[in-house]
């Protein structure tokens, strides 16, 4: 089974964090209709 995160607990009161993947960036947005958006 994989590790479950709760999405409150990752952003952390924040609309936006940055992922360091491999020395990539990658930010994850809650948008304005509470869905969330991952993007490099």
């Amino acid at each position: 089974m994989p590790k479950r995160v709760d999405s409150t607990d990752l952003m952390a009161g924040h609309t936006e964090i940055e992922i360091d993947h491999g020395g990539a960036i990658y930010r994850l947005r809650l948008t304005s209709l509470g869905k969330l958006l991952l993007t490099k």
